[in-house]
């Protein structure tokens, strides 16, 4: 049996580096300012496409990501990886968007693609650390959905079901879901596989509409190589409603972000020792940090 799946993915600002510039006089990240990478645990859900590619011939892995030119960065590491081809959701409409109407700009565009079985993607964003994303999508899509997988077990090909291991509060359930579905993946879950040499060589030339500098070297490339063309989409090419894109379908507004960092006043150090850890319950009870 093969598989049509979808895997979401994010460009996101490495939150490991947010300064003052990080974010805009509208509340919005300045993404300008910050480093951008693959969300990682879309890299996991990534990686569970590909595994079902492998165990399924022919089946295929779409990327779907939304963000500014640049972020067709993700769908050329997706291709490395394997993934088959991409979608890039760009439009200045869709800037400032919150969970709510990323899902939306997200759900429109999977509609577009129209076929599919498996819609994968990252439990969260660094950026955001909401997890509402692939739920949301789920529930305008109108999908069975399961979250927080470590691993997918099984497809049955006849019944059209999946199998899959989620990581619960207390332990690991299995649970089995129809398809088509929409399916979040846990940080916990396998790594993403490294780019493939082969497919790097291949692909290392696609770009965007909004990456092609003027005067294009290879230009013959993208006439003889169709695939080395990575397809960005507007709001009007997914028939989107621009009150639900963007500021505009956004309720949520972000006040202000800041970069945190815990410094320890004091340290004390323990032995093993009987009287050493029942002094430690003392003090903890004491100060109701337990009981």
């Amino acid at each position: 049996m093969s598989l049509k799946i979808i895997v979401l993915a994010k460009q996101v600002p490495d939150t490991r580096n947010v300064g003052k510039d990080a974010m805009t006089a509208e509340g919005t990240v300045n993404r300008s300012a910050l480093p951008a990478i693959f969300n990682p645990e879309d890299l996991n859900a990534l990686e569970q496409a590909l595994r079902l590619k492998d165990a399924h011939p022919g089946s295929t892995v779409t990327l779907l990501t939304m963000g500014p030119g640049r972020a067709a960065e993700i769908i050329r590491e997706g291709l490395y990886r394997g993934a088959d081809n991409g979608y890039l959701l760009t439009d200045r409409a869709f800037a400032g968007a919150d969970t709510l109407a990323t899902s939306y700009a997200l759900a429109t565009a999977i509609r577009k693609i129209g076929d599919y079985d498996i819609i994968l993607g990252g439990r969260q964003a660094i950026d955001g650390d909401t997890a509402q994303v692939g739920p949301q999508v789920a529930e305008k899509l109108g999908l069975p959905q399961v979250t927080y997988a470590e691993e997918i077990l099984n497809v049955d090909e006849t019944g059209r079901k999946i199998t899959v291991k989620r990581h619960i509060d207390g332990g690991v359930e299995t649970v089995e879901a129809p398809l088509p579905l929409v399916i979040t993946v846990n940080g916990s879950a396998a790594p993403c596989r490294p780019r493939n040499a082969k497919l790097v060589m291949k692909y290392k030339y696609a770009l965007g509409k909004q990456e092609r500098p003027a005067e294009l070297p290879h230009a013959g490339l993208y006439e003889q190589r169709p695939y080395l063309n990575i397809q960005e989409w507007s709001v009007t090419d997914v028939n989107g409603d621009l009150s639900q894109c963007g500021l505009a379908g956004s309720p949520t507004k972000v006040k202000a972000i800041q970069n945190i960092v815990f410094q320890a006043k004091e340290s004390k150090t323990l032995t093993g020792s009987d009287a050493d850890i029942e002094n430690l319950m003392v003090e903890l009870l004491a100060n109701h940090t337990i009981g």
